[in-house]
């Protein structure tokens, strides 16, 4: 048996887990590889009109794998690893992309809490039941993950950094990581002698102070990462602006944007909306102006 595994989504960040975990299973892998327009257009064409750019993409990845899988893993992801919330499509993956018999298909379909481990193995378990894996081969698959941090702990803002010439890349991190989807916004900007940081997220205990000020914690994983990294970000000051990375009808990055415009004042943040009739010129000569316009601000504190 084949099972595919969509190179889509949350798969970057949780990359290195869910490797570990496949190597140890005991089945051949069949990874779908980087994105690309070939993987867009069959998301394209097997999706509805209304669904986000990164949910297109995911379509493309797994149309690719079942022409060469037996199984796909789509996961059906309810909490992440802090037991926050993310976007409701998630929750309902399997049926987003799913159509027909496609579902029957599609493995890892089990609701999967990162945060909470012993159910998220029993939820692995009883998925391998039904593809006859065995208990104690997919016992020894999680227990080998488990040895995996889910993402990397690292601080997204490094110590002592110079804010000369420098932006943050922000968005939901399949937006960042993704380079065919974003049109490859980090080597763009860095053509532009522009530095970029980037990275996973602040360490947690400094999103928890970067919070203060809220009636209440931000319900969305993706909101509470994002903000509170502009929020250090301005109160570091090691950053000269903000490119803000995001996708076209994006429900929770409606939210999002407007709250860090809030926390940040007139810092200067530049949002770039994403979709499939997004051109490629059009991108370019919104990051020169943004660019140009950090070099005079720069010239003006000189």
């Amino acid at each position: 048996m084949r099972i595919g595994v969509p190179e889509a989504l949350l798969f970057q960040r949780y990359e290195a887990y869910i490797r570990t975990f496949f190597d140890n299973l005991g089945v051949e892998t069949i990874y779908s590889g980087p994105s690309n327009r070939e993987i867009l257009e069959l998301g394209i064409k097997n999706s509805v009109d209304e669904t986000c750019l990164p949910m297109k993409i995911f379509q493309g990845h797994v149309n690719k794998l079942l022409k060469e899988c037996d199984k796909i893993a789509v996961p059906r992801l309810m909490k992440c690893e802090y037991g926050d919330s993310i976007c409701p499509k998630f929750a309902g993956l399997p049926e987003l992309i799913g159509k027909g018999s496609m579902k029957d298909r599609f493995i890892f379909t089990e609701p999967m809490y990162l945060s909470a481990g012993s159910r998220l193995k029993k939820a692995l378990i009883k998925q391998g039941s039904r593809i006859d894996i065995p208990k104690a081969r997919m016992e020894q698959a999680f227990r080998a993950a488990e040895g995996v941090t889910f993402c990397s702990k690292q601080d997204y803002i490094p110590k002592g950094a110079e804010g000369s010439g420098t932006i943050a890349l922000l968005g939901h991190p399949y937006n960042v990581s993704d380079r065919f989807a974003n049109m490859d916004v980090v080597n763009k900007l860095k053509r532009l002698g522009v530095s970029v940081l980037t990275g996973d997220r602040l360490i947690r205990e400094e999103e928890n102070s970067s919070l203060s000020g809220l009636m209440k914690a931000p319900y969305w994983m993706f909101y509470r990462e994002n903000l509170t990294t502009a929020s250090a970000l301005l109160k570091n000051g090691i950053a000269d602006g903000i490119v803000y990375v995001s996708s076209f009808c994006c429900g929770t990055d409606s939210v999002i944007i407007e709250m860090i415009r809030n926390r940040i004042g007139d810092f200067p943040m530049l949002v770039v909306k994403l979709d499939e009739h997004t051109a490629e010129a059009g991108i370019d000569t919104r990051l020169e102006a943004f660019a140009e316009l950090l070099e005079r601000q720069k010239r003006r504190r000189i």
